[in-house]
């Protein structure tokens, strides 16, 4: 992972929540990311697929649902980075948060989302 792709990929205000989220919560599907950021679909998807492409997050199927997650494989410094960006700026991603837990039939991970 270059440091130059890493930062560019955390400059947008909705990839950079989109990993903080993740990064709190541990893994959550397009409809959370729908309710949490009130956006559409497609700029979801879009913004999500950038990240897989530069290996930030990984996907992980259940039935026709896919469930985002961080990769773990990143380097340590990315990682570390992710982690400190959430501690020291929680407040950055709270009202996505309070969305978010608001969500009515919020997907169990053992069951089909949405």
């Amino acid at each position: 992972m270059q440091a130059i792709d890493f930062y560019k990929a955390l400059s947008d205000d909705t990839r950079l929540r989109c990993l903080l989220l993740l990064q709190q919560q541990g893994e959550l599907c397009v409809c959370e990311f729908i309710e949490a950021l009130e956006l559409s679909q497609p700029k979801i998807s879009r913004h999500l697929a950038l990240l897989k492409k530069q290996n930030l997050v990984v996907t992980r199927k259940q039935g026709q649902w896919v469930f985002y997650s961080i990769n773990n494989e990143l380097p340590l410094w990315c990682l570390s980075t992710i982690k400190l960006t959430l501690e020291n700026q929680l407040d950055y991603i709270q009202n996505n948060v309070t969305l978010l837990e608001a969500m009515g039939d919020r997907p169990s991970r053992k069951q089909l989302c949405c």
